[in-house]
């Protein structure tokens, strides 16, 4: 019964492919039983046919200004018919209908990482009725939870929102997303990831968002988006449409006139079907985007693939993206009349309305000094600048030193040491003092930065909107020489559009990148603690926190585009040879059909080569574990 709805969908789907399939086997049983008259008959009228419906299509896309690669094959398929080959039109005709076949299989092999992210997305979630655990779960749709609901994940299923674990310890396996292949260890009162796979016990989680807003979800819709995306098939095999056709007619048209055999014409251009051209590329493309979703990147579309393969330049926010985004308190210095708690105690307490991410590291700063939060009778941020806010009947400004120097005069810049950053507080006009914070560099930026270069990135360049003290020392850690210190949004937005040589690339993670990544020729998102609005406004999102990703998305779109390119030139070469072969005799037209298949296999089989690395890539993939987490593996950083 299964094998009946296969073939039933498969006919339904490719009617083209199983009806020429039955004119070839009808052609081949009048050709055997003597009715040479009938069979010529219906190979033609069905060949024929088969050509003119092509050739209105083919007319209407160059009306449309696009020259395609069909009229190869309607010429072939007319000439064929015409010198009386014409099992050989039949197996043209199957070669131009079963290309979408071959192509949908190819793709589906070339999609699996795609589509496996797409069909994990959790279903059903096991609640507890008004947190009771003693009243045991009910099974609701994963889209029906709600924040704060109390939830059991049971072992080896896959958590279905964000949530903060409740129970104990316990080992989640993200690697379907992050491509990380350890098992990530998580404490009570952790965040964990919607879409991890839970380990070997029963535990307890309290969501903190619902299935749309959920990690989980939100690169599941980034990945349907990527999924859906049209590679630059078109754009590429415009390229070779025009020569490869003009050639192709041209050592036909000799081969007639030098023999003058109108076969040899036909016999040709059999082998000038245009399959590799275009069912090489898009399956290459899609290899690349599922390689790519393999170790924790989203790339949306075929089209950012070849833009990553050229690019030029390379720019990159500091805080969250060079740095870890995770600043600490080095020193708090009060000026006179302030003592270290009032400095702290305000400033963190007036950050609490700031979405900065230096805001979220005085907080917890204040909370270690043992220092209670005060509320705001107002409070307003500034983006980019800082936040001022009314304490108590006090006005407190927190922020950069011209956004405090505004209010407070007497503010006096501070002396940092490399890699530190300072916060300046104003209280009702006076300068109050400044926090000093650190934010270390990531371990591997640097060896990054080589990787870059050495896959042929020319300039590297730094856009913050930190001080030029603080990103100077950064920088010049990391070897950057080109800094771009104090910029608001939209100066960043400015100095992208200005930078060569293109394209430029582009890599940050919060809400203040969501311009310059949209901006950029290709915007990458440090996804995984970024904003929502940096994923959704860049062409390529990095579910890991890892920036050592920006040269795996570079890799991988140069190595795709080689693949997609040499599948090109291969079918290009092989055809070549062939036809100046049949151009003197050697190739009959049936044998020539059944070749010019081998030669689309070929190029087909090479343009999946996308989705495994080049020999000696230094690129890290990590294949996702296949089995439940077993056993506890090391910590890794909550995503």
């Amino acid at each position: 019964m299964e094998t009946s709805n296969r073939i039933t969908n498969a006919v339904r789907r490719y009617p083209l492919v199983f009806a020429t399939l039955l004119v070839g086997v009808l052609f081949l049983f009048l050709q055997f039983s003597g009715a040479g008259t009938a069979a010529a008959w219906t190979a033609g009228v069905f060949a024929s046919a088969v050509a003119a419906k092509t050739a209105v299509g083919m007319v209407r896309d160059i009306l449309g200004g696009h020259w395609g690669l069909d009229i190869l094959a309607v010429i072939a398929i007319v000439a064929t018919v015409v010198v009386g080959e014409y099992l050989a039109a039949l197996i043209i005709v199957l070669m131009l209908s079963g290309g979408q076949a071959l192509e949908d299989y190819a793709a589906g092999r070339a999609r699996s990482e795609l589509d496996a992210l797409l069909a994990r997305a959790p279903q059903i979630a096991h609640r507890f009725p008004r947190g009771n655990t003693q009243l045991g779960t009910e099974d609701i749709p994963a889209t029906a939870v709600a924040p704060g609901d109390l939830l059991l994940i049971r072992p080896a299923e896959v958590v279905p929102v964000d949530g903060t674990l409740v129970s104990g310890p316990a080992d989640f396996d993200e690697s379907s997303l992050t491509g990380e292949s350890l098992p990530a260890s998580r404490q009570t009162g952790d965040a964990v990831m919607s879409g991890s796979v839970n380990g070997t016990r029963a535990v307890l989680l309290r969501a903190t968002a619902t299935t749309a807003d959920s990690q989980y979800q939100r690169i599941v819709a980034l990945v349907a988006e990527a999924a859906d995306s049209k590679a630059p098939v078109v754009r590429l095999a415009d390229r070779f449409a025009v020569p490869f056709t003009a050639v192709s007619l041209l050592i036909a048209g000799l081969a007639w006139a030098l023999s003058g055999d109108p076969v040899r014409f036909a016999e040709v251009l059999v082998l000038a079907t245009p399959c590799p051209l275009l069912i090489a590329a898009p399956v290459a493309f899609l290899g690349g985007m599922s390689r790519a979703a393999r170790t924790g990147i989203i790339v949306k579309g075929g089209a950012v693939l070849e833009q990553l393969s050229r690019a030029g330049t390379a720019a990159f926010d500091k805080t969250g993206t060079l740095t870890h985004g995770h600043p600490e308190l080095v020193a708090v210095r009060p000026q006179p009349g302030f003592s270290t708690d009032d400095v702290l105690g305000l400033a963190a307490s007036a950050e609490q309305y700031s979405s900065h991410v230096l805001a979220a590291s005085v907080q917890q700063a204040a909370a270690a000094h043992g220092l209670a939060l005060q509320s705001a009778d107002t409070a307003q941020e500034v983006a980019t600048n800082g936040v001022e806010a009314v304490l108590g009947g006090r006005t407190v400004r927190v922020g950069k030193e011209r956004f405090v120097a505004e209010v407070a005069p007497d503010t006096v810049p501070a002396h940092l040491e490399p890699g530190q950053m300072v916060v300046y507080i104003g209280v009702d006009g006076r300068f109050a003092g400044t926090l000093i914070m650190s934010d270390a560099v990531r371990a591997d930026a640097a060896a990054t930065l080589s990787r870059l270069a050495a896959l042929g990135i020319r300039r590297t360049v730094m856009l913050t909107g930190d001080g030029p003290a603080t990103a100077g020392a950064v920088a010049a850690g990391l070897g950057i020489t080109d800094v771009r210190a104090g910029l608001l949004p939209a100066d960043k937005v400015n100095a992208v559009r200005s930078l060569s040589p293109r394209p430029v690339i582009m890599v940050g993670d919060g809400v203040n990148d969501a311009p310059v990544l949209a901006a950029a020729d290709v915007g990458i998102a440090m996804g995984a603690r970024g904003s929502t609005a940096a994923s959704e406004s860049a062409d390529v999102v990095l579910v890991a926190d890892d920036i050592a990703r920006v040269a795996d998305a570079v890799e991988i779109g140069r190595h795709t585009m080689r693949v997609a390119l040499g599948s090109i030139w291969l079918g290009i070469a092989l055809s070549l040879g062939l036809m100046v072969t049949a151009a003197f005799g050697f190739i009959p037209a049936v044998a020539g059909a059944l070749i010019q298949e081998l030669v689309d296999l070929a190029a087909i089989l090479n343009a999946l080569r996308a989705l495994t690395g080049p020999r000696g890539s230094t690129q890290k993939e990590q294949v996702p574990a296949a089995r439940p987490v077993a056993a506890p593996g090391p910590a890794t950083d909550p995503v």
